[in-house]
């Protein structure tokens, strides 16, 4: 996604700034502009809506958030950005 260079975020848990990426991309796709869904429910609903780039966005974030648990991760780092 488009981030301008000053821009920071508040959140500075692990994986916020796929998180972030992850909410925007949801919020431009036709699931939340048309049909008025909130982020949640275009993830959950399973009628193609949502762009195969957020669905993309979302298997990296639960990526990084599955390699928080596992203990090889703190000498291979996090996966994502």
């Amino acid at each position: 996604m488009m981030r301008y260079e000053n821009e920071e975020l508040k959140d500075k848990s692990a994986c916020a700034n796929i998180r972030a990426d992850l909410k925007m991309c949801l919020l431009q796709s036709d699931c939340c502009k048309i049909q008025k869904k909130t982020p949640r429910e275009c993830l959950n609903a399973n009628d193609g809506s949502v762009p195969t780039e957020c669905q993309a966005l979302r298997n990296t974030f639960f990526e990084c958030k599955r390699s928080i648990l596992d203990n090889r991760a703190r000498f291979r780092g996090r996966k994502g950005y």
